[in-house]
């Protein structure tokens, strides 16, 4: 937000405004000397970083402590959101807006002889997650913490969390992410809140309750660090509490002082490798083992956790349910049922009836994919060496509930609905187990919800045919708008109140100035200077000097076929050629902008990105082309770069195969800032068509339906291109080697692979999406028509706040009483 919005906001903190600036340059420069021993003349940026933080962070304390007591004095229903990604970014910049401290900070900070923004841009990036899943769950927090949801959301402390991408000869190389080199100023460590963790071993006893002993053979430590989220106003505050793994013996003296130096801290390295990176690649038996042991390791610490907190206040777990909520963020958190029933049966030795009840109503589900490999399912073996215990729970939830389905339904297919897959050497279906379980699963798009009850679901939704439920995504205007783009902020509030802030819906206001050509000029000087700093960054990070006054056509996500960036590229190679054979037509210049990890183990995707730089090589060095056509790929793409990119984009490229995104965020980000939307209707397009219109969104390619009968009897690949009069040239380009002359096969496998098994459609929409971006191409040239569609998309995506989406998880799901907006 602009230091104008800021100041026009009545602040959240305990001091007037006009004290705002000595004050914290008080508590700047106390903690500069007593927290960091430093002087402030030999202080250094970090230096003054860190101080900056620990200032703001004391008055987010002051705000959690309140939000704390007052949810402990009235037992209100609490949210415990388990997700194994929360892909924070940085967190100064929006501490200090959501507590009205922005313009007092930086003015206290420029009278210290410090920029602000400059040391903002060297707080490390908190990337704990992999993509839109963990940016979700972070705008989440912050949303309950505005909407006055009383939460604490769980994940892991991974020391370095998504790994740093670089980009050397067009490849992607990984790089360890070293986002706590210099600790995290942030975060308290609670070693009070420790927990036992067990692996493997054996199960004795008998089957009655609290009669079963579990003896692991493992035992790890789960250690919490707490963060304060402050919400909006910083009139509440949610908790992030993250587990880092520890070992119960962190160096064998015996094996030390015989000289077995590795083994002598090998049981501390196999503990901490629990919490060491994110997503371990799981290629490999060890990785997959890791994998599963990350899974439980958080999930029965937070388990452990909120029973804990529940017992000490209520003295029960009778009521459970009625003051606990546990959101399951996709199925990797899934073992919590397993857990739970463990927790109540063993240790508090209620009866499986009993248990059963509480966790069913205790625990929902949010199911974030339809795709068949992100639906993990652990064999039964790894389960029963790993988790014994756990394993002998799930086969009970499994006989228990299939007998039910026999009883009311003799003739259902019981191997569809088993939570043991048996067709492929005996797997946990974790999904299942998270469906059965959960009393709620929602999708988070009105097509996704749909699709579930359709396909992977179908058998469950017979079942449990009120159990499927929809809360479509929502971003947090907060941090995409108000703080990523203070021009447009500065806009709105002049042209729809000061108190768009607040209230986001009235936005609404700005669609009565769509056709305003005054307004069309400011809101161009406002993309301008935003694209003018996303071309710095793009000369920084490829050394390619793009013009400002180009169209900027952005794609930035992770890496994925369904995603279809190679779509794109394709595209983008047709267009290459198409302006090198009519170079006198007027073409509307353009920036072609991709950023995305691929998976390290993703073969597919990584030759993708490779395919996209060595397009970019040859584009950027042809004359014919430079000053209509620029292609960039900008390496280690994060929450940070996010926030210059998207403000600045022009065009937002939502292109996924039809009924394979379950939502999407990055769409809804995009429009918010006004950026036109080309797109399938797949995920939250649909939702986003039906809010701004459709002559304001540009829709092309197959449905979910076609895709789904394309597979099942698929064209021709022949007769797919032999209707598409540019794609064979692009095809025999790319596979020829016209990109890779130092490798002429390199992408020949890429090209076979389509050509034998087009299961994304890349290329029975290719001719759809080039038709598509011609379109484009006009509605660029005619600026007013333009203008009024970038307004009127910013003007009808109010509905896409996360502020909306949490309200419907509290009052559908949930069952938690929200504030009034009165005590907000």
């Amino acid at each position: 937000m602009s230091d104008h919005a800021v100041a026009s906001s009545k602040p959240a903190v305990h001091f007037e405004p006009d004290d705002q600036v000595e004050r914290l340059k008080t508590e700047i420069l106390r903690k500069l000397t007593y927290s960091l021993g430093k002087n402030p003349s030999v202080a250094q940026p970090h230096d003054w970083l860190t101080a900056g933080i620990l200032a703001a962070r004391d008055h987010a304390i002051d705000v959690w402590q309140g939000t704390t007591k007052e949810s402990y004095a009235t037992g209100r229903k609490r949210v415990y959101y388990l997700s194994l990604e929360f892909l924070i970014g940085r967190s100064l910049a929006e501490t200090l807006n959501n507590l009205g401290l922005t313009g007092a900070m930086a003015q206290a900070m420029r009278e210290l002889g410090v920029d602000l923004d400059r040391i903002e841009t060297i707080e490390p990036d908190a990337a704990l997650g992999n993509g839109g899943l963990g940016r979700l769950a972070a705008c989440y927090m912050e949303a309950m913490a505005t909407t006055g949801v009383p939460a604490l959301g769980y994940g892991i402390r991974y020391d370095h969390g998504l790994f740093k991408q670089r980009i050397d000869g067009g490849k992607q190389i990984e790089v360890p992410e070293d986002w706590l080199s210099f600790r995290n100023p942030w975060e308290f460590e609670r070693r009070e809140a420790s927990y036992r963790i067990g692996f493997g071993g054996s199960v004795t006893g008998t089957t009655m309750p609290g009669e079963v002993f579990w003896a692991p053979e493992e035992t790890v430590f789960a250690v919490a660090y707490d963060t304060p989220i402050v919400g909006w106003r910083g009139r509440d505050a949610t908790t992030l509490r993250l587990w880092r793994a520890r070992a119960m013996h962190p160096l064998s003296l015996d094996a030390f002082n015989q000289g077995d130096i590795i083994g002598a801290v090998a049981e501390r390295n196999r503990a901490e490798a629990i919490s060491k990176v994110l997503y371990p690649n799981d290629s490999t038996p060890a990785g997959q083992e890791l994998r599963l042991r990350q899974e439980f390791f958080f999930t029965s610490a937070s388990l452990q956790d909120l029973v804990r907190r529940h017992y000490r206040q209520f003295g029960t777990l009778e009521n459970l349910s009625d003051k606990v909520s546990i959101q399951l963020n996709d199925t990797h958190p899934s073992l919590a049922v397993a857990e739970l029933m463990r927790l109540l049966i063993d240790q508090h030795k209620m009866e499986w009836e009993a248990a059963w009840a509480i966790t069913s109503a205790t625990i929902s589900y949010t199911n974030h994919t339809l795709l068949p490999e992100a639906l993990e399912t652990w064999p039964v073996a790894l389960m029963e060496r790993l988790l014994p215990r756990h394993m002998q729970i799930i086969f009970g939830i499994n006989a228990r509930f299939l007998n039910d389905v026999r009883r009311d339904n003799p003739e259902a297919d019981l191997a569809t609905l088993s939570l043991i897959d048996e067709s492929h050497g005996r797997r946990v279906r974790m999904a299942h187990l998270a469906f059965v379980g959960s009393h709620k699963v929602n999708g988070v798009s009105a097509l996704h919800s749909s699709l579930m009850k359709e396909t992977v679901f179908a058998p469950l939704h017979a079942v449990f045919p009120d159990r499927i439920t929809n809360v479509t995504n929502g971003i947090t205007e907060r941090r995409w708008l108000f703080s990523a783009n203070p021009g447009l902020t500065s806009l709105l509030q002049e042209t729809c109140g000061e108190a768009v802030t607040d209230d986001i819906g009235l936005i609404r206001r700005l669609g009565a100035h769509a056709g305003d050509t005054g307004l069309h000029d400011r809101l161009r000087a406002i993309r301008r200077a935003n694209k003018e700093r996303l071309a710095k960054v793009i000369r920084q990070d490829c050394g390619v000097t793009v013009d400002p006054n180009a169209l900027f056509d952005v794609q930035i996500k992770r890496i994925h076929e369904y995603k279809r960036q190679l779509l794109n590229i394709l595209e983008t190679i047709a267009l290459y050629d198409a302006i090198r054979s009519e170079p006198y037509r007027d073409w509307a210049p353009r920036v072609k902008i991709f950023a995305g990890k691929a998976a390290s183990n993703y073969a597919t995707a990584k030759s993708i990105i490779n395919l996209i730089n060595d397009v970019a090589a040859v584009v950027n060095n042809d004359i014919t082309t430079r000053d209509r056509l620029k292609v960039v790929f900008l390496p280690n793409y994060n929450v940070s770069l996010a926030e210059t990119i998207i403000p600045a984009a022009d065009l937002s490229e939502q292109i996924s195969t039809a009924g394979m995104e379950a939502s999407g965020t990055g769409n809804m980000k995009f429009a918010l800032n006004g950026a036109v939307t080309i797109g399938t209707l797949d995920g939250a397009n649909i939702e986003i068509g039906e809010r701004v219109g459709e002559e304001n969104i540009v829709i092309f390619g197959m449905t979910a339906e076609q895709v789904e009968a394309a597979k099942r009897n698929p064209r021709p690949t022949a007769d797919v291109i032999r209707d598409a009069p540019h794609l064979e040239g692009v095809l025999d380009a790319v596979a020829g080697g016209a990109y890779s002359p130092g490798e002429r096969g390199r992408y020949a496998g890429l090209v076979d692979g389509l050509r034998a098994n087009d299961w994304f459609m890349v290329l029975n929409d290719f001719e759809s999406y080039r038709q598509a971006q011609r379109r484009i191409d006009g509605l660029w040239a005619d600026p007013a028509t333009w203008w009024r569609m970038s307004v009127t998309n910013t003007a009808h995506c109010a509905w896409f706040s996360a502020d909306r989406a949490i309200r419907e998880y509290a009052e559908r799901i949930w069952n938690v009483p929200l504030k009034p907006a009165a005590q907000l």
